[in-house]
């Protein structure tokens, strides 16, 4: 499945283009990594991570194909399960090959990608922004099923190498069918898979609007999840009466329902993340700097605490700006160091004391807005900055708290 720029969901089968911190001109930072599970490299500077629900699935792959393999090859005895592990690592990396291709691409339109991560049904690319055109949008999503077929075509190939019914050949085909089915899932056109991305993107096309297109995607995601729950218990219900093994059809039916159900929960939780998400972007250029800003007063250093919030309160202010005798802005106190000094003390506490230095990252435009702005605040983490015209003039103080509740605000809203 697929997500991009919207922050990490799990999708089955494979796929995930769903957009921390893009570097910002310089080298990338370690100890920015967002971890999640096992770090396992860095193609192309991405890391590559296995969650812990990776080993439940290998086990579980290596089990069920390892009871294949014993009715296929049954002189291998013991053997098996470490061939049927082999398998599971192979299809993993074959999944690893699908979530590079999202990257690369995103890469390609200079768009951060977060991490790549490998987990329970599959995998997935945290792309942290969105594509500009629905044109980028449906190469970003095709890219990962189009690799998938590509590997099936692979593997098919190398199967004609090799002798039919030999443990090259059983891996082989296993390999070609595991990815055509990976392709074919992640074509399904409801998001969060790959399908539902490219849907998404010829709706905006045609419509002009991202948003449209995300409705109609997410919805019929949630119409797939339906699906999945009912119809897919019911195919391999009737595959099971065909076989006529009676023995284990009940244990069978019970694994294929709870598999159902997994799956669709995935598909119609992923489908609603993607309406939320978008419909937080499309509320994001209400996140202005100008409008969250509150009015401040700038104070000398050596100013008492209790003059300095009576001048405020005077000029109906609610920040304090130190600054210098030429009225150059040095810091900002910081609330919660006021809230922290007893009213008693106010008048022996200078302003300094309680001010955090000014740094070029706390300085914000007040032109500042939507997602522009929330990356000016996660590039420098702080708990107020100043705000300035172009002019270099003061504006005010802008919290964190403030843009907290705005953001909460924005996500609270009905979705579509």
């Amino acid at each position: 499945m697929d997500e991009s720029g919207d922050s990490g969901r799990p999708q089955p089968g494979a796929g995930g283009t769903d957009p921390a911190a893009a570097p910002d001109g310089g080298k990338p930072k370690r100890p920015a990594d967002p971890g999640g599970g096992l770090l396992m490299g860095r193609p192309f500077g991405v890391p590559v991570y296995v969650a812990p629900s990776w080993f439940v699935v290998a086990a579980l792959i290596t089990w069920v194909f390892g009871g294949q393999l014993d009715r296929v090859l049954p002189e291998l005895g013991g053997a098996r399960y470490l061939v049927a592990l082999f398998f599971a690592i192979a299809f993993y990396a074959s999944v690893l090959v699908h979530e590079l291709a999202h990257t690369v691409a995103a890469l390609r339109y200079k768009l951060p990608v977060r991490r790549i991560q490998l987990q329970f049904f599959g995998g997935v690319s945290e792309i942290e922004k969105e594509t500009e055109t629905p044109g980028r949008e449906f190469v970003l999503a095709f890219v990962g099923p189009l690799l998938s077929l590509v590997l099936g075509g692979v593997f098919y190939g190398a199967m004609q190498l090799v002798e039919p019914g030999t443990v090259p050949g059983v891996l082989l085909a296993g390999l070609m069918i595991s990815n055509l089915i990976v392709a074919a899932f992640n074509l399904l056109p409801g998001l969060p898979l790959d399908g539902g991305r490219m849907l998404r993107a010829i709706v905006w096309k045609i419509t002009g609007k991202p948003m449209s297109g995300t409705i109609a995607a997410a919805w019929v995601g949630r119409g797939l999840a339906v699906i999945v729950l009912i119809g897919l218990p019911l195919l391999t219900h009737t595959g099971a009466l065909g076989s006529g093994n009676e023995g284990i059809g009940g244990v069978e039916t019970v694994m294929d329902a709870l598999l159902a159900a997994i799956l669709a929960g995935i598909i119609w939780t992923g489908a609603g993340n993607s309406l939320r998400m978008a419909r937080l972007r499309e509320h994001l250029p209400d996140l202005r700097a100008r409008t969250l800003t509150r009015r401040a007063v700038p104070v000398e250093s050596a100013t008492p605490l209790s003059e300095a919030l009576r001048r405020a309160n005077e000029a109906g202010a609610r920040a304090l700006v130190v600054v210098d005798g030429q009225g150059n802005p040095k810091g900002v106190v910081r609330e919660a160091a006021i809230v922290g000094v007893p009213e008693h003390r106010r008048p022996w506490v200078a302003v300094s004391g309680l001010a955090q230095d000014l740094t070029d990252g706390m300085k914000v435009p007040a032109e500042l807005a939507g997602e522009a702005l929330l990356d000016r605040l996660k590039a420098t983490p702080a708990t107020e900055y100043l705000v300035v015209e172009e002019t270099g003039e003061i504006y005010g103080v802008l919290s964190t708290a403030d843009v907290e509740r705005a953001f909460v605000k924005a996500m609270a809203r009905p979705e579509a």
